[in-house]
């Protein structure tokens, strides 16, 4: 009799165990299930299923616009020109060589040349990167102290053109070849202080790369294809 009657007590505290434990897992799933489910919106990937309100529709808008000024810098096409690019470069950086090669020709002959665009070229050179790039720019701007802006552009030109070439010398001598000599202004770093002020103005812009472009206050950074440049001209065109 003893053992029947314990073994009748074991029995019932299995029991008891298994309905507890049913017991816990169902209220674990309802709570759950009201977790997820009770707001009648369930949601995937940040997304509202079923949504009853329509979605609305997003408005166009204009990229961000920075502050930039041409300074006294050189200027390419019609000075009263509706829309101004100001560029400011590396003449070391070999992307800013693409930009001249291949997009700025594009510009020229289809905005520059028409009068509807002018271009203003300014300093941002990457010291840490580029070596020359220094030397170069303030042997432009000496350049451009005796030739004006005709000058400047020509010497401009001549940079990227010879970029491989980039040295002290050869900046004296490709100088001398358009007809200007500029050793002294070069050697006594006469223009180093509008070429540093250039790259401050360019850092003070969001510039952190070059090149780094300037549309009537539009940024656009890397040398990227000239439709994207069309499109900011054909905005700034239209307005």
């Amino acid at each position: 009799m003893e053992n029947a009657k314990n073994e009748t007590i074991t029995i019932k505290k299995e029991a008891l165990w298994k309905y507890s434990t049913f017991v816990l897992a169902a209220v674990v799933v309802i709570m759950a299930f009201i977790l997820f489910f009770g707001n009648g919106n369930p949601t995937t990937t940040g997304q509202v299923i079923n949504n009853p309100l329509p979605p609305v529709p997003s408005q166009p808008t204009e990229p961000s616009k920075v502050q930039a000024s041409e300074d006294d810098d050189a200027i390419l096409g019609n000075k009263n020109a509706k829309v101004t690019i100001i560029e400011f470069s590396d003449y070391q950086c070999p992307f800013c060589e693409r930009f001249w090669s291949q997009t700025l020709p594009q510009i020229k002959s289809q905005y520059i040349d028409t009068g509807k665009v002018k271009f203003v070229y300014r300093d941002f050179p990457l010291e840490s990167i580029h070596p020359m790039a220094l030397s170069a720019a303030m042997a432009a701007e000496c350049v451009g102290e005796q030739g004006g802006d005709t000058g400047y552009f020509k010497m401009h030109d001549k940079i990227f053109e010879n970029q491989g070439s980039l040295s002290a010398e050869n900046l004296k001598k490709w100088a001398k070849e358009l007809g200007y000599n500029i050793d002294t202004c070069l050697d006594s770093g006469k223009t180093r202080a509008e070429v540093q002020k250039d790259t401050q103005d360019a850092q003070s812009a969001g510039g952190r790369g070059t090149p780094y472009f300037v549309i009537n206050g539009v940024p656009i950074s890397g040398a990227v294809p000239f439709d994207n440049f069309r499109q900011v001209i054909e905005t700034e065109l239209a307005k």
